[in-house]
């Protein structure tokens, strides 16, 4: 595959796999936990603290699709939003041994966290590599 065909692939992937904060954090802010089928948190100080968690989510997602444009160029950025993302997964890891397996929807996220996004890194490094030494290159 052509470095400028890799880096189009990219570049496709990342912003399908955009969606998934933009939409499940957006619909978390608005709607709380009750976009996951739970009733209203109480004590509401767990409502806010899920929420404003969600916005952090909207927000990375957002940040990772403004890496999309230029994506070999964005490393850096791409790097420290995955271990964010990473960060995060092994959060998981921690409910996961204190509480027990979370619902299918938190599964998907972990499968995201810990397997996706780490391999997306490793591809958008890739594509870097490959994009600076390529006569191709706009």
């Amino acid at each position: 595959m052509s470095p400028a065909i890799e880096r189009r692939a990219l570049q496709g992937v990342v912003a399908i796999a955009c969606l998934v904060p933009l939409i499940v954090g957006g619909q978390s802010v608005l709607h709380g936990p009750g976009f996951l089928g739970h009733p209203p948190v109480i004590p509401t100080d767990l409502d806010s603290h899920f929420r404003y968690v969600s916005g952090i989510f909207f927000a990375v997602g957002v940040a990772f699709a403004s890496c999309v444009p230029q994506i070999e160029a964005r490393g850096a950025r791409f790097r420290l939003l995955g271990a964010l993302i990473v960060a995060g997964g092994l959060a998981r890891v921690v409910s996961l041994v204190a509480v027990g397996v979370p619902s299918s929807g938190h599964l998907f996220g972990f499968a995201m966290e810990l397997g996706a996004v780490p391999l997306l890194m490793l591809w958008q490094a890739r594509v870097a590599r490959r994009w600076s030494g390529s006569p191709l290159r706009p």
